[in-house]
């Protein structure tokens, strides 16, 4: 460990020196900014804005100088392109040769210019960082947000890179072309088919793919779907081998996501039809959707500590329990058993693998597309939610065969339990366990590489210096100068790596900002399952649905989680701050719930459907926002072992879900008339509660 500014010092280009952000000035100006404000001579919002003005400054003169550097390699490249048109029109393989390493010297000037700029993000994070720590106040995401997509911005300029991706294209191209005409002199078994990449090309696309941190719907949705990472890991320091890594294998894990968010919304239209059926009152529906929230309250914990192990096995586990959950839910009916309904509802609950879903994509895809692997988690969530209800719409079919009825009620249990057969064919046949002993392997072959010449072990230390992301977390070993920074480390460097052993320890890593977070999501998540379960009961009383409309209202609303998150994604958190958007759809929520209530006026319609889409809604956009903070300020400790990040927002989650559907039951003996409202109260308070709490924790906490 090394302090970084001893660090950017030593690893700086002599001649390009005057150019590099000056950390230690900035680090200076920092606590002279706190004894300021703590002496009363300066106000907060002007050390905000004279420390923003020289961020820009220092950024300018870094980004002004990147681009003067990119300008002589192109001028570099232009000269070179006059030699390879000569060396094209008389070949010879000698200069060939001679061309081709002359373009890999301008690729390898590029390498360090990429990683000029990725020195100077660094210090960049590690000095907003330090501000942060400082004050109090999350100036960093204000000011790389602010910042990232501004057209006059020149941190716009470092996020785009377009000089060097055009830099990077007359490389690889002309390196491609010299290759083609090297080949010309040999037989053409004597290459391959496909020739690879030249290794500093792709040395260079792999640094560039990582100096991009603006805000996008891809990176929404992977914050949605609250894959944690470790605080510290760095694509240089990913153990994923690509070449273990199994695409069939993921998705195996996505389909297991889609069936069971399928198999928990399509028995929502009919439950209390099928309750009815079985002698129960329609209330009861409440009890037969959440049973199977009950059950994965627990089965969470296991599967993620099963996942510790094994993915295969807990997958098997999960696809066998949803099987025989699903035939227990479809004889009930025959069987006239409302305990063998509930019962395969539990089985169903027993065999969620969400904990392994998640901790999968965390621990076993490359972090190169661990992102879109995230987005990917997500966006089959919200298409199974959207997609149960319309398979629901779609079975309304009623036949007989042998003793076995197959009815509104029935199919979706036969239905699941055929998907799930299906798929525990597909997962037997095609997935592939995940190797987990990479680090013995590491240590039986330490001498692996003994032998490069000088100039390969700088290029290989110039592209492993690139393999970092840009203002995000660094790889770089290094600590501040300040002994007081250290002191008021609440963590140690082990500590911070030691994950929690039980929900006690992950309880207290929570800070009280996260504690709010997960009190937003457990009013969201409550406030949703209200609106979905209860809405066949409701309709059917006051307007008088059939399961096809019912089921169609459901699909509608789940098809709205998709471009809601990509207007959220894209364009709302690039116009505003997380905690804005917060705390308004907050109040939106309130509001929906509010127009929801049945008082004085005849309950139409319109009413229902415009109140109840405006709250799915606003619960949608503060759901993606709620857990895109929560996996930027969850401990680091939280984002390994069983107890971590995802397993916390899983159970919030679920719990609400528990509570919801037992608070439909509960409302059911005040009469139907009453339902309504006597599941809207609570879902009232829990907002007015969250709101509340949002509130007072809006400026120091977020």
């Amino acid at each position: 460990m090394v302090a970084f500014g001893k660090y950017l010092q030593r690893k700086q280009i002599e001649e390009w020196r005057g150019y590099y952000i000056n950390y230690k000035m900035m680090k200076k100006k920092v606590k002279q900014y706190a004894e300021q404000i703590r002496g009363g001579s300066q106000h907060p919002r002007h050390v905000l804005k004279d420390f923003s003005r020289m961020l820009d400054t220092q950024i300018e003169k870094t980004v002004l100088f990147m681009l003067e550097q990119q300008g002589l390699l192109s001028g570099r490249l232009a000269t070179l392109r006059e030699t390879h048109d000569a060396v094209l029109e008389q070949p010879d393989i000698s200069k060939i040769v001679e061309l081709r390493e002359s373009y890999r010297d301008v690729g390898r000037d590029l390498l360090q210019l990429l990683v000029f700029v990725e020195l100077n993000a660094i210090g960049l994070r590690k000095i907003l960082k330090k501000f942060d720590k400082r004050f109090g106040y999350r100036f960093a995401d204000y000011y790389v947000k602010t910042r990232a997509n501004h057209p006059y911005s020149q941190l716009q300029q470092v996020f785009k890179h377009v000089g060097v991706g055009a830099v990077v294209g007359a490389i690889s191209r002309n390196l491609h072309e010299l290759q083609e005409h090297e080949g010309s002199f040999y037989s053409i078994y004597d290459q391959p088919v496909l020739p690879l990449q030249d290794p500093v090309v792709e040395a260079i696309k792999t640094a560039v793919d990582k100096l991009t941190n603006s805000t996008s719907f891809l990176n929404f949705l992977a914050q949605h779907a609250l894959i944690m990472q470790d605080d510290l890991q760095t694509p240089s320091e990913d153990t994923i081998d690509e070449r273990t890594y199994h695409f069939n294998s993921l998705l195996l894990n996505l389909g297991n996501t889609f069936l069971y968010m399928v198999n928990t919304y399509i028995i929502v239209p009919t439950a209390d039809d099928y309750s009815m059926s079985l002698g129960a009152a329609a209330t009861v529906c409440g009890i037969v959707i959440g049973s199977m929230a009950v059950a994965q309250v627990f089965s969470s914990v296991y599967f993620s500590a099963w996942s510790n192990k094994s993915y295969f096995k807990p997958l098997v586990f999960s696809s066998i329990a949803l099987f025989i959950g699903n035939l227990m839910y479809a004889l009930a009916y025959d069987a006239n058993s409302m305990w063998l309904l509930l019962l395969g509802r539990l089985c169903c609950g027993l065999g969620s693998a969400r904990a392994v879903n998640r901790r999968y994509i965390s621990d076993c895809v490359p972090l190169r597309i661990r992102m879109q692997a995230s987005a990917g988690f997500v966006s089959a969530s919200a298409l199974g939610m959207a997609c149960g209800p319309a398979l629901a719409g779609l079975l309304q079919v009623k036949f007989k065969i042998y003793k076995l009825t197959f009815n509104q009620s029935t199919l979706p249990g036969w239905v699941m339990a055929v998907a799930w057969l299906f798929y525990l064919v597909w997962l037997c046949i095609s997935f592939k366990e995940p190797l987990r002993d990479t680090e013995d392997q590491e240590r039986s072959n330490p001498n692996e590489t003994t032998s490069v010449t000088e100039r390969e072990e700088n290029s290989r230390a110039v592209e492993e210096g690139l393999r970092k992301p840009l203002l995000i977390t660094s790889g770089l070993k290094v600590e501040d100068e300040d002994e007081e920074d250290c002191d008021e480390s609440e963590e140690s460097a082990e500590d911070s790596r030691r994950p929690a052993n039980s929900f006690g320890d992950a309880y207290r890593l929570l800070t009280p900002s996260v504690k709010v977070q997960l009190l937003i999501y457990f009013m969201l998540k409550y406030a949703m399952e209200i609106l979905l379960s209860e809405s066949s009961v409701v309709t059917s009383y006051y307007f008088g649905w059939t399961t096809s409309s019912v089921a169609i209202f459901l699909a509608c609303l789940g098809l709205t989680v998709l471009p809601i998150n990509i207007l959220v994604g894209s364009y709302i958190s690039n116009m505003f701050e997380d905690r804005q958007i917060l705390l308004t759809s907050e109040i939106i929520v309130f509001i929906g719930i509010l127009f929801s209530f049945n008082l004085f006026v005849p309950y139409t319609v319109p009413q229902y459907v415009i109140s109840g889409l405006v709250m799915f809604v606003a619960a949608e956009v503060l759901e993606g926002v709620n857990l895109s903070l929560l996996s930027r300020v969850m401990s680091s400790r939280l984002s390994k072992g069983t107890y971590n990040g995802g397993l916390l927002s899983t159970e919030a989650g679920t719990l609400a879900r528990v509570v919801a559907d037992a608070t439909i039951t509960l409302g059911g003996y005040l009469g139907r008339n009453h339902l309504l409202n006597a599941t809207l109260l609570p879902s009232l308070v829990i907002c007015i509660g969250s709101i509340v709490a949002t509130c007072c924790t809006y400026n120091s906490l977020y």
